[in-house]
């Protein structure tokens, strides 16, 4: 035996049953055992632990949330959503859950979230009896008469006590206190329950002892045994000589369950020979019935017939024993007893009766799913059940409504309501569904449920515009702020999901943001002009309007693209280009011989606007009127009607307009001043017509003009880059000769010898050399070439030659130094007073670093600036094979600078285009004469 104490703390939970898995059982099944009365909060299982086994198998374990499905507000047993502990939510008594039934049972449902994966786990815990009532008789005092003329062995039935508990924990056995003429005698009814009768032992004699008080006790077997008890007040009467006898000890009536009130179950006859009142017999319910037994059947005291009060329920009550007695009404009357056995016979008088557990909680009839959810969504736990036992209990359910939707059996008569395809909240968002339950009784009852599924939106539809490519018109010249057009995207999903707001993405346009052009209304799309459009400087204008919706935790977008096209106005006057214009006038001239056809001029204009605004014609509107000149109105070409030597004018005022062809039309005047000029040769018509006819078209004059200054130009980088790269192969470069005895004095350098390649001219603006050094100057003279006399033209080509800067490249030059030179001083002359100057030692070089080139100049600024550019060959030092070369002599510096200079002068005394005189030196430890060489060369002037 399980002791137990009235400290009772103790929890008894077991796992007993684990169901197999099988095609159609979704889940498991588990059973608990619990004692009844335990402590509110205390666990009885852990979910998470005992399936341990499925929840492996899921994806992740450690999400996976629990929910029962129960009905009540206050359920006994509740579900910890997170750990899955079953714990006790109310008090449990067993006796007032079940009653007398020996199987009582909490059963309900637990599903797995998230559905996806859902699991059906069903929970039935056997709450188990404690003795926790005693026995208690209905009667504190239980009133008996006895004839004192009973014979022994005479069975009077006592009044039953009851015990709510079962099993062990229920009434067991009976007890009389010791007394020398009753006994007692336990007997079991057919439901089960216990009761005792009085058993005379000995003759009974009523002048020796009237009445008897004895004590009866009911007792239990549970732990701790549990007992109640009564007195039986036992009152011996005087005798009568015959009692009532029925005809049977006991009946047994099989009762259906749907028998109307007042049905007759029995017609009991009970005779007594006596007579008169001695004979008379009344019937009556004994005295020990219970009170469950008065309410649902009634005797007729005097017929004895037995009729039906209340109605009966095979599933509440399947059985009933009825204890009826006889008794006549003469003195000291002893009753007779009869036993009625009333069995219910089940009838299919139940529906059967469905119970629908939803996800959303408070709302019955009302489950939520949401749209998109995988195929096996779970949406509602059915169960039925029906009270009729037999083929009156057996169940078929059915599920009508939409094919999107199953019903799929779990175990017994529980049912899982499954989507049976992905569902579309955009294409239904509602859908009924009935439940219908039949049993297989005759006639069938059925009993029919619905419910709404309602499809929860989620954000599954991006925004949609009706075109990928928008095409939209506006004029130039619009107002800012003007309204364009509106571009609508449509989301089917609801609320923020469905929510649209429009932006413009990011673009450039001519170096511009493109928000800096238009703005699209977030909440509608409208899109609107943020300054005054030029058709001239922008055509037309893309960019991409983006829809995004509101939605959570994902925005989703979809763009379309906007092209916008800025139609041109007549906004821009004709721009006269050529001829060339002064105040609006332009001076053609036209030679005397010039025939009727000669081509006197083509005005060429342009107009920035586009199409017919930018169609130009030509007319002549003044000074024609003797129509001396006719104008092509298309090209707008001048040419002479008639001969000019047959004129008698010389000088003519055309006012021509250019005009477009827009709306309104805009134009322009310009006055040519036609001049007759003489002409040695004669013009023909002909040869004038084919100079108009090779005249070329404007755009392509301007895109020959492009292309022609673009090669120039890259030539000019080419020999910029050849000059350079020759240049850095020279790593000290002088450009005039210096004096032998630069370095004569100066301690602790090498002495220098000037060569006639060292020298250069090149062009300058101004006719003072200023030669500065920051040393002082060494003697001068001024010695001249001998050449012979030039004349008047040579002299005129030696200072036209001379209009150049010279550049010395020396070591050092006093900085108060000047050289006049004029015009008047001959060209060999002037040059043959500078080499003199050099060779005394007056100019003295003065470094200057250049680039990567380290060198040491002087410039002699003459007045007019020639166009020659005398540059240095690029050849470096002289060598052998030059034509220039020779070899540094021990004879005066005059007679190597006279031979370096023979061939810089033509005969006439003027200097070559393209002769180039440098000098280099390099230092040297030999003597001043030894290493100077003068290199003359001729180069191709640049174009």
């Amino acid at each position: 035996m399980y002791q137990m104490n009235a400290k009772m703390h103790f929890r008894f939970v077991f796992a007993l049953l684990v169901v197999s898995f099988n095609s159609d059982v979704l889940g498991k099944n588990l059973k608990y055992r619990i004692y009844e009365e335990q402590r509110v909060g205390s666990v009885i299982a852990r979910l998470s632990e005992d399936v341990a086994d499925v929840l492996v198998k899921l994806p992740n374990p450690s999400t996976v949330r629990f929910r029962a499905m129960q009905r009540g507000n206050s359920p006994l047993l509740v579900v910890n959503e997170d750990s899955g502990e079953i714990s006790i939510g109310a008090k449990i008594d067993r006796e007032q859950l079940c009653q007398k039934n020996l199987n009582c049972s909490i059963e309900f449902d637990v599903i797995t979230l998230p559905t996806e994966h859902l699991q059906l786990f069903h929970i039935e815990v056997e709450v188990l009896d404690i003795n926790d009532n005693s026995p208690q008789f209905s009667r504190p005092l239980i009133p008996i008469e006895i004839s004192e003329s009973a014979a022994v062995g005479t069975r009077i039935p006592l009044d039953s006590a009851f015990d709510p508990d079962v099993g062990e924990n229920s009434l067991h056995t009976y007890s009389l206190s010791a007394n020398d003429f009753f006994n007692i005698e336990v007997q079991t009814r057919t439901d089960g329950a216990k009761y005792a009768e009085l058993i005379v032992v000995r003759e009974l004699d009523r002048e020796l002892k009237s009445s008897y008080e004895l004590q009866l006790t009911a007792s239990d077997m549970g732990v701790p045994q549990r007992s109640g008890s009564s007195i039986l007040k036992i009152s011996i009467s005087d005798s009568n000589d015959n009692s009532p006898a029925f005809e049977q000890q006991s009946y047994i009536i099989q009762l259906l369950e749907n028998s109307p009130i007042g049905t007759l179950l029995l017609d009991l006859n009970a005779t007594d020979p006596d007579e008169g009142a001695n004979g008379k017999i009344v019937y009556s319910f004994s005295s020990h019935v219970s009170p469950k037994i008065i309410e649902t059947f009634k005797i007729d005291s005097e017929r004895g017939h037995l009729t039906l009060f209340k109605p009966v329920d095979y599933e509440i009550t399947k059985s009933y024993e009825i204890d009826v007695q006889a008794q006549d009404l003469g003195p000291n009357s002893i009753p007779a007893h009869c036993k009625i056995i009333i069995k219910v016979v089940d009838v299919n008088d139940n529906k059967p009766e469905i119970n629908i557990n939803l996800m959303s909680p408070g709302k019955e009839e009302i489950s939520y799913i949401f749209e998109g959810d995988p195929i096996d969504t779970f949406v509602a736990l059915v169960r039925v059940q029906d009270k009729d036992s037999g083929l009156n209990g057996e169940i078929v359910c059915r599920l009508h409504g939409h094919g999107h939707f199953k019903l799929q059996k779990t175990y017994e008569n529980n049912y899982l309501i499954l989507t049976n395809a992905t569902l579309d909240r955009e294409k239904r968002s509602e859908y009924s569904l009935t439940v219908i339950a039949e049993d297989k009784g005759t006639p069938s009852l059925s009993t029919v449920k619905h419910f709404t599924v309602q499809i929860n939106d989620v954000n599954d539809n991006p925004p949609h515009f009706q075109r990928s490519r928008y095409e939209f018109a506006i004029s130039e010249n619009n107002s800012p702020g003007a309204y364009i057009t509106t571009v609508t995207a449509t989301d089917p999903d609801l609320g923020e999901n469905g929510q649209v707001t429009y932006t413009i993405l990011e673009s450039f346009i001519l170096g511009s943001s493109i928000t800096t052009y238009v703005t699209i209304d977030p909440s509608n799309g409208a899109i609107y002009a943020l300054r005054i459009f030029d058709h001239e400087e922008v055509s037309q204008i893309t960019f991409v309007v983006e829809a995004r919706d509101g939605g959570s935790p994902k925005q989703l977008v979809s763009n379309t693209t906007v092209v916008l096209t800025i139609i041109d106005e007549n906004d821009n006057i004709p721009v006269v280009i050529g001829p060339a214009l002064r105040n609006n006038t332009a001076e053609i001239s036209i030679p005397k011989g010039a025939e009727s056809g000669f081509h006197v001029t083509r005005i060429r204009a342009m107009d920035r606007d586009s199409g017919v605004n930018a169609e130009l014609s030509c007319s002549i509107v003044a000074g024609n009127e003797e129509n001396i000149f006719v104008v092509d109105p298309r090209s707008c070409d001048i040419h002479t009607n008639v001969s000019m030597e047959s004129v008698p004018y010389t000088e003519w005022e055309l006012s021509v307009v250019i005009q477009d062809k827009g709306n309104p039309q805009l134009h322009t005047k310009v006055l040519l001043k036609c001049m007759i000029f003489e002409y040695a040769e004669s013009v023909t018509s002909t040869a004038m017509t084919s100079v108009s006819q090779a005249s070329l078209d404007v755009s392509m004059i301007i895109i020959i003009s492009l292309g022609a200054i673009c090669a120039v130009l890259l030539v000019i980088m080419v020999l910029f880059a050849t000059r350079c790269n020759r240049e850095k192969k020279d790593t000290r470069s002088y450009n005039c000769r210096v004096a032998e005895s630069t370095y004569q004095h100066h301690p602790k350098r090498p002495s220098r010898q000037i060569h006639k390649g060292d020298i250069t001219l090149v062009p300058t603006v101004n006719g003072t050399l200023p030669i500065r050094s920051h040393h002082r100057p060494s003697p001068s003279s001024s010695p001249t070439l001998e050449r012979g006399q030039m004349g008047s033209r040579q002299s005129h080509n030696s200072h036209q030659s001379l209009n150049s800067l010279v550049t010395i490249s020396s070591n050092h030059v006093p900085e108060n130094f000047s050289l006049e030179l004029t015009h008047a001083t001959p060209a060999v002359e002037q040059v043959s007073q500078l080499l003199s100057m050099l060779h005394q030692g007056q100019y003295q070089p003065r470094p200057s670093f250049r680039g990567n080139k380290y060198s040491r100049s002087y410039r002699y600024a003459l007045q007019d600036m020639d166009k020659f550019s005398l540059k240095d060959s690029g050849r470096g030092d002289s060598e052998a094979g030059d034509s220039d070369y020779d070899l540094g002599r021990d004879s005066p510096i005059d007679r190597l600078l006279g031979e370096g200079f023979s061939d810089l002068f033509l005969t006439d005394g003027r200097i070559p285009a393209g002769v180039t005189c440098s000098f280099r030196g390099k230092n040297s430890q030999h003597s001043p004469s030894s290493n100077i060489r003068i290199r003359v060369s001729r180069m191709t002037p640049s174009r």
